[in-house]
């Protein structure tokens, strides 16, 4: 046994806990990893651009040509970043949309209408400011620079300035950016774009509907997608439309689920044969079993969002944030319309537009469409949202040259710093509430969306304490699992909150655990008795001796009626009762042992005691809010 593993266990953690964190949250913890790299290359294109005497734009001038037959591609070196590495950068994007709509908050499709609301206020309201103050001027035609949150550094910066706000106001942002994030890249597609050719046009969308097509038709070879890929790029950039457009609309088309329990039955058999034969051939069908037991979404965020994130990001802002400053730069940039408007657009009009529209929509619906967190996470949603760079400098590079591209650029960067420090004020006063203030502005009083299915009843679920406790833990689990062996001593330790009760359904996984159902089936056959918990500590105990005769002497060490037990169990009274639970399991999109549900939401990551004591804490302070609003 590693080093690791090891740790893992006296910590209550699995070696796939990494991998079972939600698609949003493990968003929002690579985004923030990534911010520092970011800002990184940034400083860095800046001192490059003063010390090197002209060397960093004629750098990124450089051209670069790719020929094949009669066709070619020339482009820049920064158009290459700009057009050809952020197309698989919103490609990422429109995964983490898509993944929004099929599995985060956004599959309830009202909750889409708020923020939906509020991204584009935040867009219509600082184009308007940016507008108001360029009236007339040269720079009014850069209007859609003043538009676009950067998700990632916002996230980034979020985690820096306010380490204690919930991930539900993180979460927040991400939903309201998913709109920012989509209308301007339609923005960039046609309204500056100088002049559209149909026919290359025309051939994009054929191959973006063959791409879909290929989709329905469940086609999982990358083999099949990368060179429609590649086309479609290529025709968006004929059409003189910029081709990161496409990996938007390719993103999109890839749907997010859950593995389904019966894929990974079938990947489990497969890697059953190849350990019978250990053949290569074998080891190729399991390890695609595996693979393509995960929706293309999951694959291809986790194939290219690290990239993504780590390179490509940083790469752009080397290549784009690059200012020769001076003082004579200085004194016309900070009198500039156009840095001026970028600079109050982002730092005023963003935090008004999102925070006044969620009111609106709020108090329109009469609270039936509401925030998911308090209006003090609103707020700060807002005052971060001004931190714009990617979609910025792109439209920046499309509208301006010269002077101009360069205090446009000023004016987003001075927004971000500035917006950073408006957050930091806004959570640290919220922090100075007293604490179930606080707790209402962070987090809200809104029904949060039940993930379990379905939802506990006392006369037919084994609960084990309270009735009146204020907060509920569900666990699926499996006997012979041993990450449920080692989840068993973590939850007894919680069971010192005498406000907590817990629940135990059956999720004996066969393929891999053959003596899991009939260990379900006697656990159950001695509820029928009234011992269902005594026979449920005993057996996560002694998980390693499973055989009847073992089970038979369970039975007899907590006086269970004996004959009636090992009939129970030969005649599977209890296999409707365990068959029950594992419907339970697959519509509550469960399909591994042990998953928790915490007041019906399904907890991700791992189960120690301190990450399950704060889910729970934060649990009973929804329960709480709850009561109070009752």
């Amino acid at each position: 046994m590693s080093d690791s593993q090891t740790t893992a266990q006296l910590r209550g953690t699995t070696a796939w806990k990494t991998r079972v964190t939600t698609p949003v949250r493990r968003i929002l913890r690579t985004e923030a990893g990534s911010a520092a790299v970011l800002v990184t290359a940034i400083v860095i294109a800046l001192i490059w651009a003063n010390v090197a005497d002209g060397s960093y734009e004629n750098f990124w001038h450089t051209d670069l040509s790719i020929h094949l037959g009669d066709m070619s591609v020339s482009l820049t070196l920064r158009e290459w970043v700009n057009s050809g590495l952020m197309t698989l950068f919103f490609l990422v994007v429109g995964l983490e949309a898509r993944r929004e709509f099929d599995l985060g908050d956004l599959r309830d499709r009202r909750r889409f209408i708020l923020p939906a609301a509020a991204g584009v206020a935040g867009m219509i309201v600082p184009i308007a400011i940016f507008l108001a103050i360029n009236h007339g001027g040269p720079g009014a035609g850069g209007w859609g620079v003043a538009m676009s949150t950067d998700t990632a550094l916002a996230l980034g910066l979020l985690a820096l300035v306010g380490r204690r706000v919930p991930d539900q106001a993180r979460l927040f942002l991400v939903t309201v950016s998913v709109v920012d994030d989509l209308v301007a890249l339609l923005i960039i597609a046609f309204a500056y774009t100088d002049e559209i050719h149909p026919m290359p046009l025309i051939i994009a969308i054929v191959l973006y509907l063959s791409t879909f097509g290929l989709v329905r038709l469940n086609v999982r070879s990358g083999y099949a997608y990368l060179p429609l890929g590649i086309a479609i790029w290529g025709a968006m950039l004929a059409s003189g439309i910029d081709p990161v457009v496409s990996g938007l609309a390719l993103g999109l088309t890839a749907a997010a689920y859950t593995p389904a329990r019966g894929a990974l039955e079938q990947a489990s058999d497969l890697f059953r044969s190849f350990r019978e034969q250990p053949t290569p051939e074998l080891a190729r069908f399991a390890q695609l079993g595996v693979v393509q037991s995960f929706s293309w979404n999951d694959r291809l965020q986790r194939t290219y969002q690290g990239f993504s994130s780590y390179l490509i990001v940083p790469l752009f802002g080397l290549a784009n944030a690059g200012i020769a400053i001076d003082a004579s730069f200085l004194r016309r940039a900070l009198t500039s319309p156009v840095t001026i408007g970028v600079f109050v657009a982002y730092v005023c009009g963003k935090p008004i537009a999102i925070t006044g529209a969620s009111w609106i929509v709020t108090r329109l619906s009469h609270r039936r469409v509401q925030p998911g967190v308090g209006w003090a996470s609103v707020l700060g949603t807002g005052t971060i949202a001004g931190i714009g760079f990617t979609v910025s400098f792109l439209i920046a590079n499309l509208a301006f040259e010269g002077d101009a591209l360069a205090e446009a650029k000023l004016g987003v960067l001075a927004a971000a710093v500035t917006a950073s420090v408006l957050t930091w004020a806004e959570f640290r006063i919220t922090f100075l509430l007293p604490k179930a203030k606080r707790a209402v502005a962070l987090l809200g009083d809104a029904d949060q969306l039940v993930d379990l299915i379905p939802d506990v009843d006392d006369e037919k679920d084994h609960v084990r304490g309270p009735a009146e406790a204020s907060v509920t833990i569900v666990e699926y689990g499996d006997f012979q699992c041993p990450y449920c062996g080692r989840a068993e001593p973590i939850v007894r330790e919680l069971f010192t909150d005498a406000d907590l009760r817990f629940v135990w359904r059956n999720l004996p996984l066969t393929d891999v655990h053959p003596q899991a159902q009939l260990a379900a089936e006697a656990a159950e056959a001695a509820g029928l008795q009234g011992k269902f918990w005594e026979m449920h500590d005993l057996l996560l105990t002694h998980q390693d001796n499973l055989r009847i005769t073992d089970l038979l002497g369970y039975a007899r060490e907590i006086a269970l009626d004996e004959e009636r037990f090992h009939a129970d169990v030969m005649q599977h009274a209890a296999a409707e009762r365990v068959a029950n639970d594992l419907d339970s399991a697959d519509l509550s999109g469960v399909s591994g042992t042990p998953t928790f549900f915490i007041n019906g939401q399904r907890h991700y990551g791992a189960y120690d005691v301190q990450t399950l004591k704060e889910a729970i804490r934060l649990a009973r302070v929804r329960a709480k809010i709850a009561a109070r609003r009752q």
